[in-house]
């Protein structure tokens, strides 16, 4: 498991959001730019645990997760207000995983730090 998983869970269906394409990227501190560390897609239990390489440490800073929400519910003919859900976390010193639920409706969406 990486130091940063997801998991999509479809509110209006009441089941895993599978298949949805989720991006991590880190902030450079220095620069302010947003660098790509890892990309995949949710599997049918909704849930994505390679975001980073198996192994890889955790640095303290501002990560962000990009989920593809357009074509998931395009997919299923549903029409969605959010095309793009980004969440925004900043880690501490000392912690090593941060697990981001992202619960999913075609017109909201809401976020916490998960177990």
């Amino acid at each position: 498991m990486g130091a940063i998983t997801t998991h999509v869970l479809d509110t209006a269906r009441g089941r895993p959001a599978g298949g949805i394409a989720v991006l991590l990227e880190r902030r450079d501190e220095r620069r302010g730019d947003w660098k790509t560390i890892g990309q995949g897609d949710t599997d049918a239990d909704g849930r994505l645990r390679t975001l980073m390489p198996e192994g890889a440490s955790l640095e303290p800073g501002q990560y962000r997760l990009i989920f593809d929400t357009r074509t998931y519910f395009a997919a299923q003919s549903v029409r969605a207000l959010y095309p793009t859900v980004i969440v925004v976390i900043e880690t501490m010193a000392g912690e090593t995983h941060y697990h981001i639920p992202l619960l999913l409706g075609p017109f909201g969406y809401t976020t916490y730090r998960g177990s």
